[in-house]
């Protein structure tokens, strides 16, 4: 399919493959935007006229397309925040601190985000609680005996990526999950790289908590979400308070809105958070299915094309995402990336917010590669051209 029309970024020359860090708008979601703008500009939270109505019914709407993507429940299970660090920040915050322990633990993974191991540092630091990372395989993997293995009676939270933004592993969590409930275990689950490239059922999977955003699945920067389960978002202490939250509040206490307005503080991102929908809108036509089966089908050829130069390394082969991590040999990762984006090509070099990796992967300073549907094989074929040119790439 091609996708020209609908992108405008794509009629830019720009060749794009750092959609593990933002991706394109389609028009949709564009227009969306320029909607809100010039025609029915309010704000939200209890306006007397018309388009503050809207604003209200729109915000609404999207919040059922999200619970409907992801099948939840209940709306009302769905909070927008800022994005995925927000949402992660939030659950730890504002539930987590207030039923943890000094010497309870959490089981993370050093391949994790820095978004789903800063916030817990911070608890730690704050609470006394402990964390135990779990051990990776031979391919930066995670093994269920490995989870097994750290399991005590003081582990009370295991918090993992579905898919990791490095490596790019698609990990069990349905299995994970069910571990860690049958050992009254909470599971946190970081979807920002899995919402957008594979079906994220949160009821099969049964997480406590799920984080993503908007902006990794076509829709606007400043929208993220967060899952929680009605019962559990019940028992959580809203760690932003002001306008729009309470429902009312004294000299010494405040009455809290009701869920899922009382996390919401502040005038939110209304016209982020109604283009959303759009971009859900866009994905659902596309189908899920299809966008990892074209994931799978570029990922193969790029691994491919990239086996057959000698002096790349690739450092992930047999992952499941859309992600390929190489290493130029003898080459610092930067130069690399700014070598390709002479060329017209955007990659991402460095840690990629994984700055603990290293202790188990061995490797540091590696170039991240990162597909989306609407990349094509001539675009892999270019990129390959640029990286064989062995004397322009080693003299940049």
């Amino acid at each position: 399919m091609n996708y020209l029309e609908d992108f405008p970024m794509l009629k830019k020359g720009i060749v794009y493959f750092d959609n593990a860090a933002t991706t394109y708008k389609p028009k949709n979601v564009i227009n969306s935007l320029i909607d809100y703008n010039i025609n029915f500009t309010a704000n939200s939270h209890r306006g007397d006229y018309n388009n503050s109505f809207k604003v209200d019914d729109e915000i609404d709407k999207t919040r059922e397309k999200v619970r409907q993507f992801i099948n939840a429940d209940l709306k009302e299970e769905i909070i927008f925040t800022m994005n995925a660090t927000d949402s992660l920040n939030m659950v730890v915050n504002g539930f987590f601190e207030h039923i943890l322990n000094k010497d309870d633990e959490v089981l993370l993974s050093k391949a994790e985000h820095a978004s789903n191991i800063l916030p817990w540092i911070m608890l730690s630091l704050k609470k006394g609680i402990k964390i135990k990372y779990i051990p990776l395989d031979e391919e930066n993997k995670i093994k269920i005996e490995n989870i097994k293995n750290l399991i005590t009676s003081k582990t009370k939270v295991i918090s993992l990526a579905y898919i990791t933004n490095v490596i790019g592993d698609k990990r069990n969590i349905k299995e994970i999950s069910n571990l860690a409930h049958n050992n009254n275990i909470y599971m946190v689950v970081d979807g920002a790289q899995s919402v957008p490239h594979i079906k994220t059922d949160v009821k099969d999977i049964d997480c406590d908590f799920l984080a993503f955003s908007a902006h990794k699945m076509c829709g606007p920067t400043g929208v993220g979400v967060l899952y929680g389960k009605y019962e559990l978002l019940k028992k959580m202490i809203p760690y932003k308070v002001g306008g729009g939250m309470n429902e009312s509040y004294n000299e010494h206490s405040i009455e809290f809105e009701t869920i899922p307005l009382r996390f919401e503080a502040g005038t939110p991102n209304i016209n982020g958070i109604i283009a959303f929908r759009h971009a859900i809108e866009y994905i659902e036509n596309i189908g899920l299915e299809n966008i990892e089966r074209s994931e799978k089908y570029l990922r193969k050829y790029l691994i491919r094309e990239l086996s057959k130069i000698p002096y790349i390394d690739i450092l992930n082969p047999n992952s499941d995402g859309s992600i390929v991590l190489i290493k130029v040999k003898d080459k610092f990762a930067g130069d690399v990336g700014l070598y390709l984006n002479s060329k017209g090509i955007c990659v991402r070099s460095g840690k990629h917010c994984v700055k603990m990796l290293k202790d188990e992967s061995g490797f540091d300073d590696t170039v991240r590669i990162s597909l989306y549907f609407y990349n094509t094989y001539e675009e892999i074929d270019y990129l390959i051209y640029c990286l064989k040119d062995k004397e322009n790439l080693y003299n940049f």
